[in-house]
């Protein structure tokens, strides 16, 4: 099965098409990139990366970003209207993130229905930012975080492993190129449920970028607002 038909089929959970994604990418590739790949994220899971993101009852920093439909997005100012989801995200150029928002983009109706808004944010320059828009047909604000400043903030920094960086290269990921940058830092995909305290209610944080919160999960943590 194709990513394409990976985001079209329904009874797939987001974590199921994910992961196989993840397989058919690795059984792509020939054993020594297996080896980088393998070798490089396993460097990652037993970093500290992300030991002190942002959690659950603790205030969600404000902020204001580059919208990339027009204009600037402000945290608090969004909040006076409804709790909200905040997702960081890699980049567009990141296939487990397209699967991510395709998910999204299917539950967003719910997420309104109950008051929340959705908004993503990556390191990518405005101009990537309005790419990644257009791409995937999202009509939700899609912030950019150049320099990873909010990143920071929420404690989801990490930079892309040496050995990666030349495979980025050669897959077309190209970094330098989409964030303006060549730190090539990254944000910690995560997602957290802000209610309209400012107040964070659910939190979903893996230094495994290939994981997500289930949008079902999502869903769950608006409804017990």
């Amino acid at each position: 099965m194709t990513q394409s038909a990976l985001a079209e089929d329904p009874k797939l959970t987001l974590a199921r098409k994910t992961e196989q994604a993840k397989q058919q990418f690795m059984a792509s590739q020939s054993p020594s990139v297996q080896q980088t790949v393998t070798s490089a994220f396993e460097r990652l899971l037993s970093s500290d990366v992300a030991r002190d993101a942002k959690t659950v009852g603790e205030a969600a920093p404000d902020f204001e970003l580059p919208n990339a439909q027009g204009g600037s997005f402000r945290l608090s100012q969004a909040l006076k209207h409804g709790p909200l989801v905040l997702s960081f995200y890699r980049g567009g150029w990141c296939p487990f993130c397209s699967l991510e928002f395709k998910a999204l983009v299917d539950k967003l109706p719910e997420m309104r229905s109950l008051g929340a808004s959705l908004v993503a944010v990556s390191p990518q320059d405005p101009e990537h930012s309005r790419q990644t828009a257009s791409d995937l047909g999202l009509d939700f604000p899609v912030l950019s975080d150049q320099g990873n400043r909010l990143t920071r903030e929420y404690g989801l920094l990490m930079a892309l492993d040496q050995e990666m960086r030349a495979l980025y290269q050669e897959w077309g990921m190209d970094l330098i190129e989409a964030n303006g940058d060549d730190s090539y830092e990254l944000p910690v995909p995560a997602t957290y449920v802000i209610d309209h305290d400012g107040i964070i209610r659910a939190a979903y944080v893996d230094k495994d970028y290939t994981r997500r919160m289930e949008p079902a999960d999502i869903i769950t943590a608006l409804k017990a607002l």
